[in-house]
């Protein structure tokens, strides 16, 4: 097995960095060998490419993973569908091939979130599909003041719909059939909740601007705009407001006292994300490292068969995060 041999570059027109990695098909070796190597590349940029491991399945992911990160996490409160690969690596979000993801950091409603994402690519669309990213600190400062200060003076509450029909199911989002260990959980993570006719709807107030724990950056940290109803595109929308009603879509998000985002809102904070990010075509093979705090990550439209397997690690609860100035 050959040392490395290419260092990583800082980001250049759009790209997240990239670092070449020689393994002589040695990929778990090669990772033990470079941990510092990887670390610094993604405490130094927040995403790093690492591209010649040739990940070969979602087990080696889930091996490799586990030698880059403390702990992994079981998922709980997933806002689409996945697919349970191998202990604790998934499938990516089932999400529509010709629609756009945009740009979020995983889990930022739970109290318990992954600090480091590991995805995988184990078939490149043929067109597309690029897990982009985004860096939380300067999106924060691109955006209008009056947004970011209305944000964290009352958060962003989050309200979900889980159904048998659309959306995920709460037994599969909870892991459990047992509504008592559901009702337990939500009390244990600050949110509300109440059973439907259609299944489960919950209600969680979060805050919007985090501190991150190493860097002491200042960081645009939420969900607002991904998984607010006016993201989806507008026929969607107008089909699941039909069938479901107005209050039954599986997620909207509103501002912290319950008042409602205007649209130019949510469109102002796609278009800076938009402005801030940055993507490069996947291999087969590649390795990808995303800091979830300092991040954000989305996925592009494509075209053909695409297969991206994520483990997510480094747990961090709410409560060990700085929120506010002081």
């Amino acid at each position: 097995m050959s040392s490395l041999v290419e260092a990583y570059a800082p980001l250049l027109e759009g790209r997240p960095p990239v670092l070449r990695a020689y393994a002589d098909s040695d990929a778990e070796g090669w990772v033990a060998d470079n941990l510092d190597v990887l670390r610094a590349a993604l405490n130094g940029h927040g995403t790093v490419l690492v591209r010649g491991l040739d990940v070969a399945d979602a087990a080696q992911t889930g091996r490799l993973a586990r030698l880059i990160t403390t702990e992994l996490i079981t998922e709980r409160e997933s806002f689409a569908p996945r697919t349970a690969y191998a202990p604790q690596v998934y499938s990516s979000s089932a999400w529509p091939a010709n629609q756009p993801m945009c740009m979020h950091h995983e889990l930022s409603y739970a109290q318990e979130l992954p600090r480091t994402m590991v995805f995988a690519c184990l078939q490149a669309p043929t067109s597309g599909g690029e897990t982009a990213v985004a860096d939380a600190a300067a999106v924060l400062a691109d955006l209008p003041p009056d947004i970011v200060n209305r944000f964290e003076k009352d958060g962003w509450q989050l309200i979900r719909n889980y159904g048998e029909t659309i959306g995920v199911p709460w037994q599969q989002a909870f892991g459990t059939d047992d509504q008592s260990e559901v009702e337990a959980y939500c009390r244990a993570n600050d949110t509300e909740f109440e059973w439907t006719e259609a299944g489960l709807r919950t209600r969680q107030v979060r805050t919007a601007v985090a501190y991150h724990p190493v860097t002491g950056q200042r960081l645009w940290f939420n969900q607002i705009a991904f998984l607010n109803e006016l993201t989806m595109d507008p026929d969607v929308r107008e089909y699941l407001a039909m069938v479901l009603g107005p209050d039954g879509l599986p997620f909207t998000t509103r501002f912290g006292d319950g008042e409602p985002i205007p649209a130019d809102v949510v469109d102002v904070i796609n278009e800076v994300y938009q402005r801030h990010t940055a993507s490069i075509p996947w291999q087969r093979g590649d390795l990808m490292l995303v800091d979830n705090l300092r991040t954000a990550h989305s996925r592009q439209p494509y075209e053909g068969d695409r297969e991206i397997v994520v483990a997510m690690g480094d747990p961090v609860r709410r409560t060990d995060i700085r929120w506010s100035r002081s």
